[in-house]
C-alpha cells in the first residue's frame, strides 16, 4: 500500500461518498433556511434546526444515493462534447 493513500477511502466508493457530502451539507444549509423561515430566530432555533437537520438528512442521503447516477446520464445526454 502507498503510504500517501493511507486514510484514504479506494475509488470504488466514490458514488457513496460524494452522496454523504452532497447530503449532509445541502440538508444543513435547506434545514437551516427552512427552519430560520418557519420559526424565525428564537433561542431555542439551534435545536430545532439539528432536530430539522437530521431528519432531513436520513431522507436525502438515501435519495441521494439512487437519483445521482440517474441526473449524471440525463446531464451527460443534455451536453455537447467537443
Amino acid at each position: 500500500m502507498n503510504p500517501d493513500n493511507r486514510g484514504k477511502i479506494p475509488a470504488k466508493y466514490q458514488h457513496v461518498l460524494f452522496a454523504f457530502f452532497m447530503a449532509f451539507f445541502m440538508s444543513f444549509l435547506m434545514s437551516g433556511v427552512i427552519s430560520l423561515i418557519n420559526v424565525g430566530l428564537p433561542e431555542y432555533f439551534l435545536i430545532i434546526w439539528v432536530k430539522a437537520w437530521i431528519t432531513a438528512f436520513v431522507i436525502a442521503f438515501p435519495i441521494v444515493i439512487f437519483v445521482a447516477p440517474v441526473v449524471r446520464k440525463l446531464v451527460f445526454k443534455l451536453i455537447v462534447t467537443e
